[in-house]
């Protein structure tokens, strides 16, 4: 690895955003056919690492080499100017585009000169297609609106776009975070077929199972501070995810939150004079007791339905007729 150039390379960059400082000493390098992992929870200082390294941002200290020479980013367009691309969260498509469209988009191929120079319609659906196919990705039509892919899907034709625009370095920013499983596996498939193919490739997540299967080398970051720079072989999957869960402070935490076993487990459900009954529990353990519920039942005096009261109850189908005026009587 001594013998290559990186590609980017960043040496000691800080970035303060008036008394706040967002980021601290952190240096990482990429490689042709490598991908970095850069890893953190919210606040870490990713977001802000993402913007400085696609020109969004200058660094207030620090170091930017591109190629081994040392550059100044005043702008995006600079940065892809030098082969960086950056593919956001939210992709950058309009989902009622069609797919070609998008692919295209803000960099139109044109035919014809001068006044008489329009969009070139049946090139772009050719090229889409056959840049989608070589990443891999089988789409139905050209012509159906972005909005109908799934998010594997979208973010794998943000990616076949980058790279057909001469990206030599990608910045995938969260390319995982509100994908399921399975549409997951397809960006990571893309990661990895991008990594063959040559390039260098900044994957930022929060995640450190998506990371470990794809990643060369992982930097965590905490609070704007590097808490390593990891080749694969230095760490395991269990210890970045320890050290992405904070470690120390982690088993502290468990340790406060233990607490031991009572010696009896019904001793914590006994009732004492000054705890609130609920009734309804308390009716139901009654129901369960044999004895209860037979006292119940068969006591008369316990239940007064059982005791056919007339001064309650009124005249009942065969008693007592009414006491009232007789219609078979002749005086009424």
């Amino acid at each position: 690895m001594s013998e290559k150039t990186a590609l980017l390379e960043v040496r000691d960059i800080s970035k303060f955003f008036g008394s706040v400082n967002a980021l601290q000493g952190i240096s990482l390098s990429v490689y042709p056919g490598e991908v970095t992992c850069v890893l953190g929870d919210n606040g870490a200082g990713k977001s802000t690492l993402i913007k400085i390294l696609s020109g969004v941002f200058a660094p207030d200290h620090g170091q930017f080499l591109v190629d081994g020479a040392q550059v100044r980013f005043d702008s995006p367009r600079d940065a892809r100017a030098h082969g960086i691309s950056t593919v956001y969260q939210d992709l950058a498509m309009i989902p009622l585009m069609s797919i070609w469209r998008n692919f295209f988009l803000g960099s139109e191929p044109t035919r014809g000169w001068g006044p008489f120079r329009r969009f070139d319609v049946a090139k772009a659906k050719d090229l889409t297609s056959k840049e989608l196919r070589a990443m891999g990705i089988d789409v139905r039509d050209p012509d159906q609106a972005v909005g109908t892919l799934s998010g594997g899907e979208r973010q794998s034709v943000a990616i076949a776009r980058a790279i057909h625009f001469g990206a030599r370095l990608l910045i995938l920013d969260e390319a995982t975070s509100a994908l399921g499983v399975k549409q997951a596996g397809v960006v990571l498939r893309r990661i990895a077929q991008a990594r063959e193919q040559g390039l260098g490739v900044i994957f930022i997540t929060h995640n450190p199972h998506h990371a470990y299967p794809v990643g060369d080398r992982f930097v965590v970051l905490n609070r704007g501070q590097s808490l390593g720079n990891f080749a694969r072989s230095q760490i395991t999957r269990d210890d970045l995810v320890r050290l992405m869960a904070g470690g120390a402070e982690l088993d502290e935490l468990s340790h406060e939150l233990e607490r031991p076993l009572p010696d009896n487990p019904l001793a914590d459900n006994a009732l004492t004079d000054d705890m609130p009954v609920d009734n309804a529990k308390l009716a139901a353990a009654n129901l369960d007791d044999p004895q209860v519920a037979t006292s119940k039942v068969d006591d008369p005096k316990t239940d007064d339905r059982n005791v056919a009261d007339p001064k309650v109850d009124g005249p009942k189908f065969g008693g007592p007729k009414f006491d009232g005026p007789d219609v078979d009587d002749p005086k009424v």
